[in-house]
């Protein structure tokens, strides 16, 4: 695929400034999509989003970025109608990836002096990181902006099945979402929109480093991938690029393994 064959069909991606957004972005930019970036940067870090913007119009792709909270109801309100006067209610979305990355990270059993979760934290952690996905997915579907043979991709974790210190929250919030991706998958069948949970490995991003012991984290699974290294957010693009082929929208409500293989293996050798 070309760069400009796909003319006017759009991947829209919600935490497109980094991560595994980023490289999602330029993926399906360079196989030829146009990009709707959701993103939400200070000043400080906007230079990075204006270098992703360049390279995606340098695959010869338009974008569209809106600096803003994916997961605030007046901001998502504002752009879906900026799209739906842009775009004049005509579907364009061909691929919606959801890769928002803002929890807490706290326990729910505090030890020393230590906080608690709170509420509030957890509520908006699910809000964030789960519930939001529903309500884009929603407002794009009422207002005729998805294509038919349209693909959703969510990003989860390990930590969906498993238990990791100070996790509690983002871990829900991961169970919830490959939850709401079974359920999404079910109803938007009728649409000919397909619907899959990526399960990236363990990866060096700005997301992982703000979690607790990220560092112990990088070294057993350097050890335990067979592949002998980390993934890459440039692995999960590919992958996301694979499954946008034709042919890829019979798979459906099910979680796809990025990991190089790393989350079946439990032994890591000696040292651990």
């Amino acid at each position: 695929m070309k760069p400009g064959e796909k003319h006017n069909q759009w991947a829209m991606i919600l935490g497109a400034s980094s991560g595994f957004g980023e490289a999602a972005a330029l993926k399906l930019a360079e196989d030829g999509y146009n990009i709707i970036g959701i993103h939400l940067d200070r000043q400080a870090t906007m230079h990075n989003v204006e270098r992703i913007i360049d390279e995606i119009h340098s695959f010869g792709s338009k974008s569209l970025f809106f600096n803003a909270n994916a997961a605030d109801a007046f901001k998502r309100e504002e752009i879906i109608k900026e799209l739906v006067n842009t775009f004049h209610r005509q579907p364009v979305v061909k691929v919606l990836m959801h890769s928002l990355a803002f929890g807490t990270l706290k326990p729910f059993i505090p030890k020393d002096n230590e906080q608690a979760l709170t509420k509030a934290q957890l509520e908006m952690t699910l809000d964030v990181m789960a519930h939001s996905l529903i309500y884009w997915v929603q407002d794009l579907i009422a207002n005729n902006l998805f294509m038919k043979k349209g693909r959703i991709f969510v990003m989860t974790s390990s930590g969906s099945h498993s238990a990791i210190p100070y996790y509690g929250a983002v871990s829900a919030a991961k169970a919830s979402l490959e939850s709401h991706v079974r359920q999404l998958a079910l109803e938007l069948g009728p649409y000919d929109i397909s619907v899959n949970s990526i399960m990236a490995g363990v990866t060096d991003t700005p997301a992982l480093r703000k979690i607790p012991g990220n560092q112990k984290m990088i070294e057993v699974a350097q050890r335990k991938n067979p592949k002998g290294r980390l993934t890459t957010p440039e692995d999960v693009a590919k992958v996301i690029s694979l499954l946008c082929r034709e042919g890829g929208e019979w798979i459906s409500g099910g979680i796809i393994n990025a990991d190089g293989g790393e989350d079946i293996v439990n032994y890591v050798g000696q040292g651990e």
